[in-house]
């Protein structure tokens, strides 16, 4: 017997035909966009924008990166909350032009981690803000940048 494996072409091909039919509708995953967060120019306005306010630090709230970014362009960034009914992540860099680099939104059965690629301009706080259970924590990590990516 012959098995037949989908391939990507497969897949994408399927989706489309979901798409054309109503079946998948592609303007959901843009229903949060956040562009107030996403517009603020300090760490307090892109805060206050997530609703977050001053969260608390969290030890449950961790951020797994490199010390050092040897470029800005594409620095690697994870974030896992071990928080119960985590809600929300958003990723903030605090020196960039525009402080939310990212931002999730988590159904209930969602593993609260996930990975960003992130432009940097120079060494920076990364923050990283978990919304669990209506409630705001954070944890932040300074990570060095030796060559510019934002314009550097």
């Amino acid at each position: 017997m012959l098995e037949k494996t989908v391939g990507r072409r497969d897949a994408l091909a399927f989706l489309g035909a979901l798409t054309a039919a109503g079946f998948v509708l592609p303007r959901a995953a843009f229903a949060n966009w956040d562009k107030a967060a996403f517009d603020a120019k300090t760490m307090d306005d892109a805060l206050k924008a997530l609703g977050a306010g001053t969260p608390a630090n969290s030890a449950e709230v961790q951020i797994i990166a490199s010390d050092i970014a040897e470029n800005g362009a594409v620095v690697p960034v994870q974030a896992v909350s071990k928080l119960p009914n985590t809600e929300r992540i958003a990723i903030l860099v605090e020196k960039n032009p525009n402080m939310l680099a990212a931002s999730f939104e988590l159904g209930a059965d969602t593993v609260p981690d996930v990975t960003a690629r992130l432009k940097m301009g120079q060494t920076s706080n990364v923050v990283v803000v978990v919304k669990a259970d209506g409630k705001f924590y954070q944890a932040s990590k300074e990570i060095k940048v030796t060559l510019g990516g934002c314009g550097g």
